[in-house]
């Protein structure tokens, strides 16, 4: 059951402090809640580019793999695939979008020289060249995708947090707040009437008195 505020003009006073405090709390979190809605729109365009451009590369790459099959014999991929060096390092960093931070992943080599990518050219050719030219493609643009993918859901989790907040604000605190101050007010008022009535009827009675005692003399 909700406190009883005291009818006093310091309460009312804290009262619409409160108020005031907690519109502007609401209209700084729905401005929150509408840029992180306009950056969600603006990285979900960039992920479906970048999901078409995916789809598009693995579709190369996979052609190319085909096509080196049918210049080498299986054994002979697998066994440059194998003496490929390892993944490229992958540089993390941080980018604070309203208070969201969303990681930006970057990798260190996004494309490896031929003499880098560890097989030998001997025994190769131009066709597993091209196969692993591809993937790096490949890999480079599933690093951006899971970037845009993570921030993507970071956002949706802080949209949902503030406009639960925003809801919170709208339809149970500021009302709550306003109906606090509107009944120290009222009460303000009505303490205010009956002063005025008990002052008046104090007059009437001294008024009476002074006129009794003015005639008794």
């Amino acid at each position: 059951m909700a406190e009883t505020p005291n009818p006093t003009r310091m309460e009312l006073l804290k009262a619409r402090t409160r108020v005031k405090l907690a519109r502007k709390g609401h209209k700084l979190l729905k401005q929150k809640r509408d840029a992180l809605i306009l950056e969600f729109f603006k990285i979900l365009g960039k992920a479906q580019d970048l999901r078409s451009d995916l789809n598009a590369r693995m579709k190369s790459a996979y052609g190319a793999l085909a096509v080196a099959q049918s210049y080498h014999s299986m054994q002979e991929i697998e066994a440059a695939s194998m003496a490929v060096k390892r993944a490229p390092n992958v540089h993390v960093e941080v980018r604070n979008i309203m208070g969201v931070k969303i990681p930006t992943l970057e990798a260190s080599e996004p494309k490896k020289l031929l003499l880098a990518r560890g097989y030998s050219i001997v025994g190769t050719s131009a066709k597993i060249d091209e196969v692993a030219d591809t993937f790096e493609h490949v890999l480079d643009l599933i690093f951006k995708l899971s970037e845009t993918e993570n921030g993507i859901r970071r956002l949706i989790i802080e949209i949902e947090k503030t406009k639960r907040r925003v809801n919170s604000l709208e339809y149970v605190m500021i009302p709550r707040l306003e109906g606090q101050a509107k009944l120290i007010s009222f009460r303000l008022e009505e303490m205010e009437r009956d002063s005025f009535v008990m002052l008046k009827t104090i007059k009437r009675k001294l008024e009476k008195n002074a006129e009794e005692k003015r005639k008794a003399a």
